[in-house]
């Protein structure tokens, strides 16, 4: 399915639950879905796009912008096969609550499956937490998240790769990341199964 939208910014117009939020921002098409924490820790608090005005935002935008996702990086970066979004948009004074983020959850997962990316690129301890305990089977009890960065999870319906948390790179850790998503984009990554054999037309139906 195809979404017919030119919006960039908040492409599905949701309204959460707080006078100040940064909603997804991106290609609504994207086969790529960046997910981060919330905009206190990844940035967009004043600009209201995602991973930007923050030191873990530039540090992802470089690597997007290395894999051939995101060019002109900055404030307002235009998004390639990209859309990028967060756990929790709401902006807040103190770190969010768990109950914040359960309220929020449903916004996040709205997005996620409008997108429906095939691949899922969740940064930092919660998103990818978050991202592992709904979206695969990989466990999460005593998950290392510094282990399975910039490794490939298969998700079922989504291909999943771990980040941690750009704010506590190490100097190969952007430089790892960037082989891996070099190497998911250059293969046939679609999560689609072909469900043509079961129909009498001969033409594939291919579905997530």
């Amino acid at each position: 399915m195809e979404n017919i939208t030119d919006r960039t910014r908040n492409p599905f117009g949701m309204e959460p639950p707080c006078d100040r939020y940064v909603p997804g921002y991106g290609d609504a098409n994207a086969d790529v879905h960046v997910i981060g924490d919330h905009p206190g820790r990844h940035g967009g608090i004043e600009t209201g796009v995602p991973f930007t005005d923050s030191i873990a935002g530039e540090r992802i935008q470089r690597v997007l912008e290395a894999v051939g996702l995101l060019s002109d990086p900055g404030d307002a970066p235009t998004a390639q096969n990209l859309f990028c979004s967060y756990l929790h948009m709401c902006v807040s004074d103190e770190e969010p609550t768990s109950e914040s983020y359960l309220e929020m959850e449903r916004y996040f997962d709205t997005e996620l499956r409008a997108i429906t990316a095939h691949v899922l690129v969740p940064v930092g301890e919660r998103a990818v937490r978050h991202v592992l305990e709904q979206f695969s089977t990989y466990p999460v009890a005593n998950l290392d998240v510094r282990a399975v960065h910039a490794t490939e999870i298969s998700g079922g319906a989504w291909l999943i790769v771990p980040v941690t948390d750009p704010i506590d790179w190490t100097d190969d850790d952007a430089d790892e990341l960037i082989a891996t998503l070099e190497a998911v984009l250059d293969r046939d990554y679609a999560r689609e199964s072909d469900l043509g054999r079961f129909l009498t037309d001969p033409d594939p139906y291919l579905v997530r």
